[in-house]
């Protein structure tokens, strides 16, 4: 069960009785595990099956994606930038294009 997990999680586990063992993980370790979150949290995304689930896991992945922001020091506004330069170069996701293959 090793895993990243919110600040409240261990006080959540002692109110069920039991006892979490944690640690605090280095600036390193920390960043390699908001990645490996962000691809939990994404994969959670995808087995959802209505709005309101949908909606929880797509915050979850908010939450990553903003702990990830600050561990790099990146700002909203620099992801912004990033995507809006993506879209005028490739396009969006608007058309609802799937390639399936090339030949």
């Amino acid at each position: 069960m090793k895993k990243l997990v919110r600040d409240r999680i261990p006080e959540i586990i002692e109110g069920n009785g039991e006892r979490p063992i944690v640690r605090e993980l280095t600036d390193d370790e920390f960043r390699r595990a908001l990645k490996d979150k962000l691809v939990e949290e994404a994969t959670e995304v995808t087995t959802a099956q209505e709005k309101d689930e949908l909606v929880a896991e797509l915050a979850d992945v908010h939450e990553v994606l903003h702990a990830l922001y600050n561990a790099y020091e990146i700002t909203e506004r620099d992801v912004i930038e990033s995507a809006e330069q993506k879209r005028e170069a490739r396009g969006g996701f608007t058309k609802k294009i799937f390639l399936e293959g090339v030949e």
